[in-house]
Protein backbone atom coordinates (compact mmCIF):
# COMPACT_ATOMS: atom_id res chain seq x y z
CA UNK A 1 0.00 0.00 0.00
CA UNK A 2 2.85 2.62 0.81
CA UNK A 3 4.72 1.69 -2.17
CA UNK A 4 2.16 1.88 -4.24
CA UNK A 5 0.54 4.95 -2.80
CA UNK A 6 3.95 7.08 -3.40
CA UNK A 7 3.99 5.78 -6.88
CA UNK A 8 0.93 7.29 -7.57
CA UNK A 9 2.05 10.91 -6.06
CA UNK A 10 5.76 10.76 -7.99
CA UNK A 11 3.60 9.79 -11.48
CA UNK A 12 0.84 13.07 -10.09
CA UNK A 13 3.98 15.57 -9.59
CA UNK A 14 5.92 14.27 -12.34
CA UNK A 15 2.28 15.15 -14.54
CA UNK A 16 1.80 18.66 -12.58
CA UNK A 17 5.72 19.47 -13.56
CA UNK A 18 6.43 19.82 -9.84
CA UNK A 19 9.72 17.23 -9.81
CA UNK A 20 12.27 20.06 -9.73
CA UNK A 21 15.52 20.13 -8.27
CA UNK A 22 14.83 21.02 -5.29
CA UNK A 23 12.24 18.04 -4.94
CA UNK A 24 14.64 15.44 -6.30
CA UNK A 25 13.56 12.78 -3.69
CA UNK A 26 10.11 13.14 -4.71
CA UNK A 27 10.91 12.43 -8.30
CA UNK A 28 11.31 9.85 -10.37
CA UNK A 29 13.94 7.68 -9.30
CA UNK A 30 16.28 8.84 -11.82
CA UNK A 31 15.67 12.42 -12.03
CA UNK A 32 19.18 14.38 -11.69
CA UNK A 33 19.43 17.29 -9.44
CA UNK A 34 21.14 20.68 -9.76
CA UNK A 35 24.03 19.58 -7.93
CA UNK A 36 24.92 16.77 -10.43
CA UNK A 37 23.80 13.84 -8.83
CA UNK A 38 21.09 11.05 -9.06
CA UNK A 39 18.43 10.17 -5.93
CA UNK A 40 19.64 6.99 -5.26
CA UNK A 41 16.54 5.49 -2.90
CA UNK A 42 18.11 2.83 -0.69
CA UNK A 43 15.44 0.45 0.14
CA UNK A 44 17.13 -2.16 1.38
CA UNK A 45 20.08 -2.71 4.10
CA UNK A 46 21.70 -5.72 5.53
CA UNK A 47 25.16 -6.64 6.73
CA UNK A 48 26.75 -10.11 6.25
CA UNK A 49 27.47 -12.94 8.81
CA UNK A 50 30.70 -12.19 9.72
CA UNK A 51 29.83 -8.85 10.53
CA UNK A 52 32.29 -7.18 8.39
CA UNK A 53 30.11 -6.18 5.05
CA UNK A 54 26.96 -3.86 4.90
CA UNK A 55 25.06 -3.81 1.72
CA UNK A 56 22.29 -1.66 0.06
CA UNK A 57 19.98 -2.26 -2.34
CA UNK A 58 19.15 1.17 -4.25
CA UNK A 59 15.76 1.05 -6.06
CA UNK A 60 16.81 4.89 -7.82
CA UNK A 61 19.98 3.44 -9.60
CA UNK A 62 19.53 -0.40 -10.22
CA UNK A 63 22.35 -1.33 -8.21
CA UNK A 64 23.79 -2.34 -4.91
CA UNK A 65 26.18 -0.41 -3.01
CA UNK A 66 28.78 -2.30 -0.95
CA UNK A 67 30.47 -1.35 2.60
CA UNK A 68 33.24 -2.39 4.95
CA UNK A 69 32.40 -2.11 8.46
CA UNK A 70 34.91 -0.94 11.07
CA UNK A 71 34.39 -3.59 13.57
CA UNK A 72 35.51 -1.14 16.97
CA UNK A 73 33.48 2.10 15.42
CA UNK A 74 30.89 0.26 12.59
CA UNK A 75 31.44 3.08 10.40
CA UNK A 76 31.33 2.07 6.59
CA UNK A 77 33.47 2.76 3.79
CA UNK A 78 32.46 2.11 0.09
CA UNK A 79 34.43 -1.11 -0.71
CA UNK A 80 36.02 -0.83 -4.36
CA UNK A 81 33.96 -1.16 -7.60
CA UNK A 82 31.05 -0.48 -5.71
CA UNK A 83 27.80 0.11 -6.45
CA UNK A 84 27.47 -3.00 -8.17
CA UNK A 85 24.60 -3.64 -10.99
CA UNK A 86 21.55 -5.30 -9.94
CA UNK A 87 17.93 -5.73 -12.14
CA UNK A 88 15.37 -2.92 -12.11
CA UNK A 89 14.63 -1.14 -8.99
CA UNK A 90 16.08 -3.86 -6.31
CA UNK A 91 13.81 -3.34 -3.31
CA UNK A 92 15.70 -6.39 -1.17
CA UNK A 93 19.18 -7.39 -0.36
CA UNK A 94 20.49 -10.76 1.85
CA UNK A 95 23.73 -13.05 2.08
CA UNK A 96 23.48 -16.32 2.69
CA UNK A 97 25.05 -17.87 6.37
CA UNK A 98 27.78 -18.85 4.75
CA UNK A 99 28.53 -15.29 3.80
CA UNK A 100 29.58 -16.53 0.27
CA UNK A 101 26.63 -15.13 -2.01
CA UNK A 102 24.20 -12.02 -2.07
CA UNK A 103 21.18 -11.96 -3.07
CA UNK A 104 19.09 -8.86 -4.35
CA UNK A 105 15.24 -8.99 -5.54
CA UNK A 106 14.53 -6.64 -8.54
CA UNK A 107 11.21 -5.39 -8.42
CA UNK A 108 10.79 -4.48 -11.66
CA UNK A 109 12.68 -7.11 -13.66
CA UNK A 110 10.80 -9.60 -11.75
CA UNK A 111 13.82 -11.06 -10.78
CA UNK A 112 16.60 -12.09 -8.49
CA UNK A 113 20.35 -11.01 -9.33
CA UNK A 114 22.94 -13.64 -6.70
CA UNK A 115 26.38 -12.66 -6.60
CA UNK A 116 29.46 -14.16 -5.19
CA UNK A 117 30.92 -12.06 -1.98
CA UNK A 118 34.92 -11.94 -2.00
CA UNK A 119 35.56 -12.20 1.55
CA UNK A 120 38.71 -10.27 1.67
CA UNK A 121 37.02 -7.05 0.06
CA UNK A 122 33.45 -7.70 0.01
CA UNK A 123 33.40 -7.03 -3.65
CA UNK A 124 30.15 -8.98 -5.51
CA UNK A 125 30.28 -10.56 -8.70
CA UNK A 126 27.20 -11.51 -10.66
CA UNK A 127 27.16 -16.01 -10.85
CA UNK A 128 26.69 -17.57 -13.84
CA UNK A 129 23.14 -17.83 -14.94
CA UNK A 130 22.17 -14.29 -12.89
CA UNK A 131 19.76 -12.79 -12.61
CA UNK A 132 16.95 -16.32 -12.04
CA UNK A 133 12.80 -15.57 -12.86
CA UNK A 134 10.83 -14.63 -10.10
CA UNK A 135 6.96 -14.04 -9.75
CA UNK A 136 6.07 -10.20 -10.53
CA UNK A 137 7.20 -7.29 -8.24
CA UNK A 138 9.88 -9.72 -6.34
CA UNK A 139 9.82 -7.80 -2.85
CA UNK A 140 11.88 -9.56 -0.61
CA UNK A 141 14.21 -12.05 -0.53
CA UNK A 142 15.67 -14.45 2.56
CA UNK A 143 17.66 -17.92 2.65
CA UNK A 144 17.05 -20.39 5.76
CA UNK A 145 19.79 -20.62 8.28
CA UNK A 146 21.03 -23.42 6.50
CA UNK A 147 21.84 -22.21 3.50
CA UNK A 148 19.66 -24.88 1.57
CA UNK A 149 16.85 -22.70 0.42
CA UNK A 150 15.64 -19.26 -0.91
CA UNK A 151 12.51 -17.86 -0.87
CA UNK A 152 11.18 -14.30 -2.10
CA UNK A 153 7.79 -12.61 -1.85
CA UNK A 154 6.20 -11.79 -4.68
CA UNK A 155 3.69 -8.58 -4.25
CA UNK A 156 1.80 -8.81 -7.53
CA UNK A 157 1.25 -12.28 -8.20
CA UNK A 158 0.61 -13.09 -4.65
CA UNK A 159 2.72 -15.97 -4.30
CA UNK A 160 6.28 -17.16 -2.49
CA UNK A 161 8.61 -18.47 -5.18
CA UNK A 162 11.32 -21.03 -3.48
CA UNK A 163 14.62 -22.48 -4.49
CA UNK A 164 17.10 -24.70 -3.55
CA UNK A 165 20.44 -23.15 -3.16
CA UNK A 166 23.83 -24.94 -4.74
CA UNK A 167 25.87 -24.28 -1.96
CA UNK A 168 28.99 -24.77 -3.95
CA UNK A 169 28.03 -21.94 -6.72
CA UNK A 170 25.17 -20.49 -5.35
CA UNK A 171 22.62 -20.71 -8.19
CA UNK A 172 19.01 -20.94 -7.39
CA UNK A 173 16.85 -23.84 -8.69
CA UNK A 174 12.93 -23.64 -8.43
CA UNK A 175 11.35 -26.26 -6.21
CA UNK A 176 8.68 -28.56 -7.34
CA UNK A 177 5.45 -26.89 -7.03
CA UNK A 178 6.90 -23.22 -6.72
CA UNK A 179 5.48 -20.36 -6.52
CA UNK A 180 3.20 -20.95 -3.67
CA UNK A 181 -0.04 -19.54 -2.84
CA UNK A 182 0.34 -16.67 -0.42
CA UNK A 183 -1.78 -14.09 0.57
CA UNK A 184 -2.83 -10.18 -1.17
CA UNK A 185 0.22 -8.57 -1.59
CA UNK A 186 2.63 -9.97 -0.28
CA UNK A 187 5.65 -7.79 0.31
CA UNK A 188 7.95 -9.24 3.12
CA UNK A 189 9.84 -13.09 3.71
CA UNK A 190 11.19 -14.78 6.63
CA UNK A 191 12.51 -18.41 7.91
CA UNK A 192 12.75 -18.69 11.46
CA UNK A 193 16.09 -19.96 12.89
CA UNK A 194 15.26 -23.72 13.04
CA UNK A 195 14.55 -23.11 9.72
CA UNK A 196 11.36 -25.21 9.92
CA UNK A 197 8.90 -22.43 9.09
CA UNK A 198 8.05 -19.28 6.69
CA UNK A 199 6.64 -16.24 7.29
CA UNK A 200 5.14 -13.35 4.92
CA UNK A 201 3.40 -10.37 5.72
CA UNK A 202 0.87 -9.52 2.87
CA UNK A 203 -0.01 -5.69 3.09
CA UNK A 204 -2.79 -6.42 0.61
CA UNK A 205 -4.79 -8.80 3.16
CA UNK A 206 -3.64 -7.73 6.06
CA UNK A 207 -2.44 -10.98 7.50
CA UNK A 208 0.70 -13.27 7.49
CA UNK A 209 1.46 -16.52 6.13
CA UNK A 210 2.75 -19.40 7.61
CA UNK A 211 4.05 -22.53 6.02
CA UNK A 212 6.33 -25.89 7.08
CA UNK A 213 9.26 -26.46 5.03
CA UNK A 214 10.39 -29.68 3.74
CA UNK A 215 13.75 -30.21 4.89
CA UNK A 216 14.26 -32.37 1.83
CA UNK A 217 13.22 -29.98 -1.23
CA UNK A 218 12.59 -26.78 0.19
CA UNK A 219 8.51 -26.93 -0.34
CA UNK A 220 6.33 -25.16 1.27
CA UNK A 221 3.07 -26.39 3.18
CA UNK A 222 0.95 -24.60 4.76
CA UNK A 223 0.48 -24.44 8.62
CA UNK A 224 -2.40 -25.21 9.83
CA UNK A 225 -4.67 -21.93 11.02
CA UNK A 226 -2.75 -19.26 8.24
CA UNK A 227 -3.12 -16.66 7.41
CA UNK A 228 -2.80 -14.83 10.81
CA UNK A 229 -4.59 -11.94 11.87
CA UNK A 230 -2.21 -8.86 11.46
CA UNK A 231 -2.91 -5.16 11.86
CA UNK A 232 -3.61 -2.87 8.52
CA UNK A 233 -0.76 -3.35 5.83
CA UNK A 234 1.52 -5.35 7.26
CA UNK A 235 4.45 -4.32 5.43
CA UNK A 236 7.52 -6.54 7.30
CA UNK A 237 7.80 -9.77 9.57
CA UNK A 238 10.68 -11.31 11.44
CA UNK A 239 11.51 -13.76 14.42
CA UNK A 240 13.72 -13.64 17.25
CA UNK A 241 16.73 -15.25 17.43
CA UNK A 242 15.49 -18.15 19.32
CA UNK A 243 12.60 -18.78 17.26
CA UNK A 244 9.91 -18.00 20.08
CA UNK A 245 8.27 -14.66 18.99
CA UNK A 246 7.60 -13.18 15.57
CA UNK A 247 6.60 -9.66 14.90
CA UNK A 248 4.85 -7.92 12.04
CA UNK A 249 5.20 -3.86 11.34
CA UNK A 250 1.57 -2.57 10.69
CA UNK A 251 1.99 0.43 8.78
CA UNK A 252 -1.91 1.37 8.55
CA UNK A 253 -3.16 1.61 12.17
CA UNK A 254 1.16 2.69 12.66
CA UNK A 255 1.95 -0.14 15.40
CA UNK A 256 3.69 -4.01 15.97
CA UNK A 257 2.20 -7.22 16.36
CA UNK A 258 3.66 -9.80 18.24
CA UNK A 259 3.18 -13.36 18.10
CA UNK A 260 4.48 -16.63 20.17
CA UNK A 261 5.05 -18.93 17.09
CA UNK A 262 4.15 -23.38 18.70
CA UNK A 263 7.49 -24.93 18.63
CA UNK A 264 5.90 -28.05 16.97
CA UNK A 265 3.55 -26.46 14.16
CA UNK A 266 4.39 -23.07 13.46
CA UNK A 267 1.22 -21.74 14.47
CA UNK A 268 1.47 -18.02 15.82
CA UNK A 269 -0.69 -16.74 18.41
CA UNK A 270 -1.08 -13.14 19.29
CA UNK A 271 0.87 -11.53 22.54
CA UNK A 272 -1.53 -9.30 23.48
CA UNK A 273 -2.52 -5.74 22.27
CA UNK A 274 -0.05 -4.38 19.71
CA UNK A 275 2.38 -1.34 20.69
CA UNK A 276 2.48 1.80 19.35
CA UNK A 277 5.23 2.44 16.58
CA UNK A 278 6.05 5.76 14.90
CA UNK A 279 3.99 6.83 11.24
CA UNK A 280 4.24 4.47 8.68
CA UNK A 281 6.09 1.55 10.33
CA UNK A 282 7.71 -0.58 7.14
CA UNK A 283 11.05 -2.67 8.97
CA UNK A 284 10.96 -4.19 11.84
CA UNK A 285 14.22 -6.48 13.56
CA UNK A 286 14.86 -7.94 16.62
CA UNK A 287 18.82 -8.21 17.48
CA UNK A 288 21.01 -11.12 17.76
CA UNK A 289 20.65 -11.37 21.45
CA UNK A 290 16.76 -11.21 21.14
CA UNK A 291 16.38 -8.75 23.66
CA UNK A 292 15.73 -5.96 21.68
CA UNK A 293 13.43 -4.91 18.50
CA UNK A 294 13.97 -1.78 16.27
CA UNK A 295 11.39 -0.96 13.48
CA UNK A 296 11.94 1.75 10.91
CA UNK A 297 8.92 4.22 10.56
CA UNK A 298 8.86 5.50 6.89
CA UNK A 299 6.22 8.39 7.84
CA UNK A 300 7.87 9.51 10.77
CA UNK A 301 11.41 9.80 9.35
CA UNK A 302 12.67 8.17 12.55
CA UNK A 303 13.42 4.43 14.57
CA UNK A 304 10.65 2.94 17.27
CA UNK A 305 13.27 0.83 19.84
CA UNK A 306 11.66 -1.61 22.22
CA UNK A 307 12.83 -4.05 25.24
CA UNK A 308 11.48 -7.68 24.44
CA UNK A 309 10.35 -9.86 27.17
CA UNK A 310 11.75 -13.10 27.11
CA UNK A 311 9.24 -14.95 28.62
CA UNK A 312 6.09 -13.65 26.86
CA UNK A 313 7.69 -11.84 24.10
CA UNK A 314 5.73 -8.67 24.59
CA UNK A 315 7.14 -5.49 23.38
CA UNK A 316 8.15 -2.27 25.60
CA UNK A 317 9.04 1.14 24.08
CA UNK A 318 12.42 1.66 25.76
CA UNK A 319 13.19 5.00 26.91
CA UNK A 320 14.64 7.68 24.30
CA UNK A 321 12.59 6.05 21.66
CA UNK A 322 11.94 6.89 19.13
CA UNK A 323 15.23 7.75 17.91
CA UNK A 324 16.23 9.87 14.38
CA UNK A 325 16.75 8.47 11.07
CA UNK A 326 16.88 9.90 7.51
CA UNK A 327 14.22 10.83 5.20
CA UNK A 328 11.46 7.89 4.67
CA UNK A 329 13.41 5.28 6.57
CA UNK A 330 12.54 1.66 4.55
CA UNK A 331 14.78 -0.99 6.38
CA UNK A 332 16.12 -1.48 9.55
CA UNK A 333 18.74 -4.17 10.50
CA UNK A 334 21.36 -5.36 13.41
CA UNK A 335 24.90 -6.39 12.64
CA UNK A 336 25.71 -9.91 14.05
CA UNK A 337 27.30 -8.36 17.05
CA UNK A 338 24.77 -6.85 18.13
CA UNK A 339 26.40 -3.46 18.43
CA UNK A 340 25.88 -1.99 15.69
CA UNK A 341 22.13 -0.47 13.97
CA UNK A 342 22.12 0.41 10.18
CA UNK A 343 18.79 2.09 8.79
CA UNK A 344 18.51 2.55 4.95
CA UNK A 345 16.41 6.28 3.87
CA UNK A 346 14.85 6.08 1.07
CA UNK A 347 14.25 9.52 0.16
CA UNK A 348 17.22 11.48 1.84
CA UNK A 349 19.87 8.42 0.09
CA UNK A 350 21.74 7.96 2.93
CA UNK A 351 22.22 5.55 5.58
CA UNK A 352 21.68 6.04 9.00
CA UNK A 353 24.12 4.15 11.80
CA UNK A 354 24.11 3.70 15.41
CA UNK A 355 25.97 2.20 18.03
CA UNK A 356 23.38 0.48 20.65
CA UNK A 357 24.05 0.46 24.27
CA UNK A 358 24.27 -3.13 25.38
CA UNK A 359 22.33 -2.78 28.31
CA UNK A 360 19.77 -0.67 27.58
CA UNK A 361 19.55 -1.06 23.65
CA UNK A 362 19.23 2.69 22.90
CA UNK A 363 20.53 4.18 19.83
CA UNK A 364 23.47 6.73 19.37
CA UNK A 365 24.49 8.22 16.06
CA UNK A 366 27.99 7.21 15.52
CA UNK A 367 30.51 9.50 13.45
CA UNK A 368 30.44 10.21 10.24
CA UNK A 369 26.38 8.86 10.37
CA UNK A 370 24.41 9.14 8.36
CA UNK A 371 26.59 7.58 5.31
CA UNK A 372 25.86 8.89 1.91
CA UNK A 373 24.19 6.81 -1.26
CA UNK A 374 24.40 9.43 -3.52
CA UNK A 375 26.09 8.92 -7.08
CA UNK A 376 27.29 11.16 -9.37
CA UNK A 377 24.70 11.48 -12.38
CA UNK A 378 25.94 9.80 -15.66
CA UNK A 379 24.58 12.36 -18.05
CA UNK A 380 26.40 15.02 -16.35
Amino acid sequence: MKRKLIAAIVVSLSLLGLTACGDCHLAHPLFACGDGTVDTRPASVTVDPSGRFAYVAKEGTDNVSAYTLDATTGVLTAVAGSPFTAGTRPASVTVDPSGRFAYVANLLSNNVSVYTLNATTGALTPIAGSPFTAGTRPASVTVDPLGRFAYVANEFSHNVSAYTLDATTGVLTAVAGSPFTAGTGPTSVTVDPSGRFVYVANEDSSNVSAYTIDATTGALGAVAGSPFTAGTSPASVTVDPLGRFAYVANAGPNNVSAYTINASTGALTSVGLAVAAGTGPSSVTVDPSGRFAYVANYGSHNVSAYTLDAITGALTTMAGSPFTAGTRPASVTVDPSGRFAYVANKFSSNVSAYTIDATTGALTAMAGSPFATWATNPLR
